[in-house]
This record gives C-alpha cells, structure tokens and sequence, in this order.
C-alpha cells in the first residue's frame, strides 16, 4: 500500500469513507464488518467517521460503535488512525443541523472517546462551520482538545480558504487536515486543495466519487473517465481517484464503501499510473 502522511503519522494513501454503512440503506452489520477487515487486510490505516454518522436520532454514533468493533476484532485494528468529527447533528428525521459550540463540541469529543474506546483521538474535526458561533470559537475548542490530549491531531471539514488559514493560526500552526467534498463533479473546493498543497496540509475529499447515489454513474456521465478506464481495463471509479493522487502528495481521498470488493476496486487507485495527457483531459471535464 502507497502512503501519504496526515501530520506526523503516515496512513494509506486512500483511506476508507464509512458513512455509508451507518446511514440511510445501510448494509445489515455482517457485511459492513468484512468491508473495514478487507481494507484492513488491504492496508488501509485511515478511516473516516463522525458522531452524526448514523440513522435514527437514539443511535448517535453508530458509525464509531462499528469502527471500533471491527477495529477490535481484528489484528491491524491497532495500526488505522481513525479521523472522527464533531459539529454536525442529525435529529433522526433524515435532516442534518449544526451546532459549533464549544461547549457541544468538547461534550461530542468526550462521548466518541467512549465509543471509540480510546483515550486520545488519533484526528479530530470540526465537521461543519456553524453560522450561529464564530468560527474562531468553534476552533478554539478543538485547540483546547490538543492542548489537552483529548485529541492528537487536529481538523477542519467544509472550510474556505480563509477559514483554513484562521484554523492554521488559531491552532498554532498544527491544522494537519483539510475535509472538503471534491469530486469531478463537485470541483469548487480545487482553491483549497491547492492551499493545502501550499501549506503542505492533508486534503481529505469526501464523496470523491460522486456520493453514495452517484458513485455508479460517474463512467456514464463524464465521458472522458469511462474512456480512459476502459483504455486501462479498469472502473472509472479507480481512474478518477488516481486523478485525484496525482493532483498532489497532500491529497488522501476517503471514498465510501459497503462492501469489500468496492473499498479493494478503490484501493487499487494507488498502482494506477496516468499519463500526462490523461490527466490534462480529465482536468479539463
């Protein structure tokens, strides 16, 4: 497995997306266990969670629960940072809100330590900006989080660039992360992949290809991606992750996945090598 480093710790250079086996029409238990232990057997040693990673408004932090049971039942458990978030809430009625206090977000820090079983978690972040709370509050209490060793790395997810260089300032220079959707057909976070790139700090696309809904259809709608795959005798999926690593060395994209044989077919991204011209016609879509 090729690596790529969030801060100090050097993790898979495609991590495991898990809201997909937590959330709306997600796969009976069973299943979503083999999916994290064949990326483990695989060599993932990043996976993604958040305590709003779940279904009904009584499970909060059903995804972590997972996590950490199959992190457990395995022998590479011990190996995978796992990068949670905090901020975002969902009441159980398929509707997502946000609350970015800082009284909220050490409280939800304090409840995913207890489900993840840990004492420090290995990545925090701050899932969402609220509009109510200003950002350098929010912020602030993930600063108090590493201060304190409740965390050991520290985030931001869905950020502008000013707010990324705010974090970075706020944080004293330790943001190691950077969580935006990107996706060929989601390409407005490319300014903060490219400051992340500046500032050698790790961008994590979520959805990177497409969302849970729309990861099949990436071949049929962007023509070029099905072109090149087939010129590879691969999925497009794969083509469009090593379009992503090829961007830049901070990129480490966290494609969801229910089911092993997608999270093995996405692993595979890391031994795809694109020529030149590829890559400047998949830039161009």
């Amino acid at each position: 497995m090729h690596t790529r480093r969030i801060g100090d710790v050097e993790v898979s250079a495609i991590g495991l997306g898990a809201m997909p086996m937590s959330i709306e029409g997600r796969p009976d238990e069973a299943r979503s266990l083999a999916t994290i232990h064949a990326a483990l057997d695989a060599g993932v040693t990043l996976i993604d969670t958040a305590d709003a990673y779940h279904r009904d408004a009584h499970e909060v932090g059903h995804n972590e629960t997972l996590i950490a049971k199959a992190l457990a039942s395995h022998d590479r458990g011990g190996d995978v940072l796992v990068a949670t978030k905090g901020g975002h809430l969902r009441p159980g009625d398929g509707s997502w809100t946000l609350d970015g206090s800082p009284r909220h977000l050490k409280e939800a820090c304090e409840a995913s330590l207890r489900r993840l079983g840990v004492e420090a978690i290995g990545l925090y972040q701050f899932h969402r900006p609220d509009p109510r709370v200003p950002y350098a509050e929010s912020v602030g209490a993930i600063r108090d989080l590493l201060d304190e060793g409740k965390i050991r790395l520290a985030g931001i997810s869905n950020a502008n660039p000013d707010q990324i260089r705010q974090a970075q300032e706020i944080l004293g220079g330790r943001l190691v992360s950077v969580q935006n959707q990107f996706s060929p057909a989601f390409r407005s976070s490319e300014q903060e992949l490219d400051l992340c790139d500046e500032l050698g700090i790790a961008f994590l696309p979520w959805s990177p290809l497409g969302g849970i809904s729309r990861a099949g259809e990436l071949g049929s709608t962007y023509a070029p991606f099905a072109r090149i795959a087939e010129a590879h005798g691969v999925s497009p999926q794969r083509v469009c992750l090593a379009w992503m690593l090829a961007k830049s060395p901070v990129v480490v994209p966290i494609p969801g996945a229910s089911r092993p044989e997608t999270i093995l077919d996405s692993l595979a991204a890391t031994d795809l090598v694109l020529t030149a011209d590829e890559l400047a016609e998949l830039d161009a879509v």
